[in-house]
């Protein structure tokens, strides 16, 4: 389909004629409860969409659940392209060298392999009873409080950021500091590239010192244990790839369920039937959370990549060296996989845990059994402790942070 057929744009008008892209991404969103309607509309109209991405480049954007599928394991969809001269940018800022968000196989699988072994289903296991003393820990300290409470600061962005510095060997004293560079990472407009840079370097420069600290007082974490690899045998991890490892790692380990705690939480009380029921049979907390995933969103920005050739798509030819979002917020919400009603929180739909949450093919993500683990244990352990934690705002005076890849709400006001 030709880009003269293509839905509206954000205001609901129209593109006229001509190739120029008629939407600019990432698309408008009503209100913090409500994915971008346009969606819907693409789907069922224009499955591959010509946009303006925020970068000022053209791209496409892919909204079927198939199709999304289908870019997220075909090799000719590729990360490392990105890199290349002259390759649309998904954001101003350039895309960071050897990271794995910018690897194909096989060094995309070499170094996914150095720290796979680390959330693994049975590391995770083992790793629950600690993510339940940590949880218990942080509701003990907000039940002194008087509501109502931002649960962000209290509970949703303390708890991942607790286990990933544990699991990787960072003081949780420094929060502060790697928040402010993980939301540069992040941007998509709301730093400046130069902003992106600075912060990337600084983020860069701190991984470097605790690199070489723990090089002189070695420590039992995932990163102890990646200075070792590197020192005894340099040819399977350069010191960059070290670096930007402990970034990646860093960065993906809480920014992303940080956001999904909150957003999880809302719809849960939104919801005050299904927070019943999930009260009453806790035991089912596993697909609840797997119905969560589906239905909220983690954010825009991808998971993005570069067409290595032509490729025929949602009857759209793309043509090579295209830069492609795989729309996951989409796909999850696509009422061919997910039957009728499939933009509607129901914990009760068989197919929920086919989501793509976490993405799909070589590039799945690493940490998804750990966050599985924190969104169960954390909602869970609150509602326990809470029997009636409600909002202490209307639902309409919620916001969610822009210009991020992220999905976040800016503050979740509860009380009890």
């Amino acid at each position: 389909m030709d880009t003269a057929s293509a839905p509206g744009t954000d205001t609901g008008t129209a593109p006229e004629t001509g190739t120029e892209p008629g939407l600019q991404y990432p698309f408008h969103r009503p209100s913090a409860v409500q994915t971008p309607p346009v969606y819907e509309e693409l789907r069922g109209k224009c499955p591959v969409a010509h946009v303006r991405l925020p970068s000022g480049d053209e791209g496409y954007v892919v909204s079927r659940y198939d199709d999304v599928r289908t870019v997220l394991a075909d090799g000719r969809f590729s990360r490392a392209a990105m890199l290349a001269e002259g390759a649309p940018r998904l954001t101003a800022a350039p895309p960071m060298a050897g990271s794995l968000f910018t690897m194909d196989p096989p060094e995309h699988t070499r170094l996914r392999k150095l720290v796979s072994r680390e959330f693994t289903a049975r590391r995770v296991q083992n790793l629950r009873p600690r993510i339940q003393e940590l949880t218990d820990g942080l509701l003990d300290e907000m039940e002194k409080l008087s509501g109502p409470v931002d649960l962000n600061p209290v509970f949703a962005f303390p708890l991942p950021v607790m286990v990933i510095c544990e699991l990787l060997g960072v003081p949780f004293e420094d929060r502060g500091r790697f928040r402010a560079w993980s939301d540069a990472f992040v941007s998509l407009t709301s730093h400046t590239p130069e902003e992106v840079l600075e912060q990337r370097m600084a983020m860069v420069q701190y991984l470097g010192e605790l690199v070489q600290r723990k090089r002189e007082e070695p420590t039992d974490d995932l990163m102890g244990a990646l200075v070792s690899v590197h020192d005894e045998d340099g040819g399977r991890l350069s010191e960059h790839e070290l670096i930007t490892m402990g970034i990646t790692l860093l960065v993906a380990g809480h920014e992303t369920t940080v956001s999904m705690i909150g957003t999880c939480v809302l719809t849960l009380l939104r919801h005050p039937e299904h927070l019943a029921a999930l009260r009453e049979n806790p035991g089912t907390i596993d697909h609840v959370v797997e119905e969560l995933l589906r239905i909220n969103p983690i954010g825009d920005g991808g998971p993005f990549r570069i067409t290595l050739e032509d490729v025929e798509l949602g009857g759209t030819t793309i043509p090579k060296g295209s830069g492609v979002i795989a729309s996951v917020c989409s796909a999850n919400q696509d009422a061919d996989r997910f039957g009728e009603s499939a933009d509607s929180f129901d914990p009760s739909r068989p197919t929920a845990s086919a989501h793509l949450a976490f993405g799909h093919g070589a590039h799945f993500c690493l940490g998804a059994a750990l966050a599985r683990a924190e969104l169960q244990i954390a909602i869970s352990s609150l509602i326990r402790r809470f029997p009636t934690l409600r909002l202490a705002d209307e639902v309409g005076n919620l916001t969610m942070t822009s210009g991020m890849m992220v999905h976040a709400l800016s503050s979740l006001p509860v009380t009890w």
